[in-house]
């Protein structure tokens, strides 16, 4: 299978290393990857503040540029929402059959490789005890795990994956579906709210023992990794991509909580 990578700007920009682990866990099971050099912002930031005359023309570049790969797979569950869940709005008439095949073979990283590749195991250990945050656009809208808010029983995608991987230990935060209060650009509009919220999840995570704090969002590790350096806090985050590609092998955490 041709699967085109979707790199989030952010990611690019700020942690390439989560797009290196992402390219180096799909190579491991023989897909055939390639990143489009052409490939912009998917427009997330500016459609979230109502700026969709700004956003429409990423709409139509991220159609012309990923059309011809079988499969595009994206390591951040809100850019994955975004075209999914929203780019609809912008192909009404116009561009909306080319839309919907883009739509249809666009993945979340965690759910490709659940999915579609399913893995047995991993190899490379992580001997550390690890917390699992859920993003809010991975639970919500693109259905990798389970709702609080809902009845119906859905498949824990990235808890099946750390489940796998030798060593580590996944434990269990009182709240396990809640926010962690970035929210893009809430985080800057309602800064007082988002640290709370950001606050919160650190506490629940290191009540339950955790060392590093794990998600398929960058963004909110992003958001919780600006508190917990403010707050020198033993806890460190890290996406999931780069746990199961094992890159960290020279990892320095906090062994509180651990025997």
């Amino acid at each position: 299978m041709r699967v085109g990578l979707f790199v989030p700007c952010y990611i690019d920009q700020l942690y390439p290393d989560v797009a290196i682990s992402t390219l180096e866990v799909l190579e491991q099971f023989g897909v055939q990857v390639h990143f489009p050099n052409a490939q912009t912002c998917c427009g997330q930031p500016m459609a979230n503040t109502g700026c969709a005359d700004q956003a429409a023309p990423m709409a139509r570049r991220m159609i012309e540029i990923f059309h011809s790969f079988d499969y595009v797979v994206c390591p951040s569950g809100s850019c994955t929402a975004m075209v999914t869940h929203h780019y609809g709005h912008f192909f009404h008439t116009k561009g909306r059959d080319a839309y919907e095949k883009l739509r249809k073979k666009t993945y979340e990283f965690t759910q490709f490789v659940a999915e579609f590749l399913r893995p047995e195991r991993f190899d490379i250990p992580f001997p550390h005890r690890v917390g699992l945050h859920q993003s809010c656009h991975g639970l919500r809208e693109l259905r990798l795990g389970q709702c609080s808010e809902r009845m119906l029983e859905t498949r824990d995608l990235a808890g099946e994956l750390l489940s796998k991987v030798p060593g580590l230990t996944l434990v269990k935060p009182t709240r396990v579906d809640e926010c962690c209060g970035f929210g893009g650009t809430f985080a800057v509009a309602e800064a007082d709210v988002s640290v709370a919220m950001g606050q919160s999840r650190i506490e629940d995570h290191l009540q339950a023992g955790a060392e590093v704090v794990t998600a398929g969002d960058m963004s909110c590790l992003m958001h919780l990794q600006g508190l917990l350096e403010r707050q020198k806090q033993p806890l460190r985050v890290m996406h999931l991509a780069q746990i199961l590609a094992g890159r960290p092998k020279d990892i320095n955490v906090s062994t509180r909580g651990s025997s």
